[in-house]
């Protein structure tokens, strides 16, 4: 399956083919804080699935910390995805693929949530161990 998308402007486009490895809610402040909401839902890929087919020297990018590199448009400031490195992982916005389900299966970094969410969905104190966090669960 492919998905595409564009910042807010449309100067960017973009594309994402395959399945994402994962889905779902960040609550940490430095999602917040960028995504200027409460909470970020995540779409994880694989970046060799990602193609930008329009605009790419209008994209910025901005590292506050080295395992996050996010991406916005030059020219209107939407943003389009974060890499992560050392994850070997690309964050695509799911708000900006709308052909996607989003079908989130988490919710991570809930100890600095600011918005509590009763849904079911697992909390984790900060991200799973497999990716370096301590794979803590919260209560709902």
């Amino acid at each position: 399956m492919v998905h595409a998308g564009h910042c807010f402007c449309g100067e960017v486009e973009f594309e994402i083919s395959g399945e994402p490895v994962a889905m779902g809610y960040c609550h940490c402040e430095s999602c917040r804080t960028w995504s200027a909401g409460p909470v970020n839902a995540f779409s994880l890929w694989k970046p060799d699935g990602l193609r930008v087919r329009r605009g790419a020297s209008s994209i910025g990018s901005f590292s506050k910390m080295p395992q996050s590199v996010r991406k916005w448009c030059t020219r209107c400031g939407g943003h389009l995805f974060t890499d992560h490195p050392a994850w070997g992982l690309v964050d695509v916005y799911a708000a900006l693929l709308p052909t996607l389900k989003f079908e989130p299966a988490v919710h991570v970094h809930y100890q600095e949530t600011v918005l509590r969410i009763h849904d079911g969905r697992p909390k984790m104190r900060d991200t799973p161990s497999e990716m370096g966090g301590s794979g803590a669960l919260l209560a709902e």
